[in-house]
């Protein structure tokens, strides 16, 4: 049977790890800090791991983990994740187009921007191929939002809405 793990850091007691946990915003790893502090107290790791809603096991992990990197190990860490599709400079480009509007010249009679033009666009100038879903996510971190205009309709005629306004009743 293995010996029991013992925790090896001395700079805190367990006064400390208390505080730092209630000052911390993570729960798991104010729960962390708080049955670390129980093991300090002296109670066994299986109180401890059981006062604190984890599994013996799991409390030993943190303890080595404690001992290797001090309470900062205790936080929990950014996952990897995938690398950003486009740089930071590409998004701020990307994102003054969308303030400019299309070129109606350059960009084959475009008046506006849909997501699809977008990515075609960002596929020519940067080589880089997102999804229109993507695209609406881009535009969402970028503090865009969907705004359509008003309906217009070409045939309208001024005098006539003028007219009916003039002949309303006010309430």
């Amino acid at each position: 049977m293995p010996a029991a793990v013992t925790i090896t850091r001395t700079e805190h007691s367990a006064a400390d790890l208390r505080r730092a946990a209630a000052r911390t915003r993570e729960a798991h790893a104010a729960r962390r800090l708080l049955a670390i502090a129980l093991v300090l107290e002296g109670q066994s790791r299986s109180e401890a791991a059981q006062a604190c809603g984890m599994e013996r096991q799991t409390l030993r992990d943190w303890i080595h983990r404690y001992n290797a990197e001090g309470m900062a190990g205790l936080s929990n860490r950014l996952l990897p994740g995938p690398t950003p599709r486009l740089t930071p400079t590409q998004k701020a480009e990307v994102a003054e187009w969308v303030r400019r509007g299309p070129d109606p010249a350059r960009h084959g009679g475009l008046v506006r921007w849909r997501r699809r033009d977008l990515c075609n666009e960002i596929a020519t100038n940067f080589g880089v191929t997102l999804a229109e879903r993507t695209m609406s996510d881009l535009l969402h971190e970028l503090h865009f939002s969907r705004v359509s205009v008003r309906p217009h309709h070409p045939q309208k005629d001024v005098a006539a809405q003028e007219a009916f306004k003039k002949t309303s009743p006010p309430w």
